[in-house]
């Protein structure tokens, strides 16, 4: 598939909505709609069974919610994804980590966004007081036990589809970690 042409829809400092003309590989045209929107972190606090969440007001779904720490903005567009990553874990929750370790790559919808997610794992914890932005305000965050977050995942508690396969990707570091060490005996 390629694109013929393009044109902008609609902008704004978050998005650029486009309208691609393509033709696909049978040599039909098509139109393709894309969100593209700056690149974010996601990061997962973790201090042995216990990880951070953050509870916030999801506009979009007129809901509160529980996720990990996560975000962007578009004058961080070209930030290194753990200086980005850093920033949102001090802004949104005030933790600072002593060890960031990336853990994976996450695209949020591909069908129709080029947006795509860096997932970290945040560890050595020192806390501190958030740096949260004006729409960040009413922001809450906890320390769970991890059963208890599998628990709000299953209740429909943590709907976030990011921070779900952010808790995917931990799984999978801790075994390849478990098994490695117990390789390396």
């Amino acid at each position: 598939m390629r694109q013929l042409s393009t044109r902008q829809v609609y902008v704004n400092p978050w998005m650029v909505v486009r309208e691609d003309h393509i033709r696909r590989s049978d040599g039909s045209d098509g139109i393709y709609g894309v969100i593209d929107k700056p690149d974010y972190a996601l990061i997962v606090p973790a201090d042995g069974d216990r990880l951070h969440l953050v509870e916030q007001f999801r506009y979009p779904l007129g809901l509160r919610r529980w996720e990990f720490p996560q975000g962007t903005a578009p004058d961080r567009a070209d930030a290194e994804p753990l200086e980005l990553a850093s920033r949102e874990l001090r802004e949104e929750t005030g933790l600072r980590a002593a060890r960031m370790t990336q853990i994976g790559t996450l695209d949020v919808a591909p069908g129709m966004s080029s947006q795509r997610g860096r997932v970290f794992l945040a560890t050595e914890l020192t806390e501190g007081a958030p740096e949260r932005e004006l729409t960040e305000q009413d922001m809450r965050t906890a320390w769970f036990h991890r059963d208890q977050v599998v628990e709000m995942i299953q209740r429909g508690e943590i709907t976030d589809a990011q921070s779900i396969a952010a808790l995917g990707l931990l799984l999978l570091h801790e075994q390849r970690e478990n098994t490695y060490r117990q390789e390396r005996r």
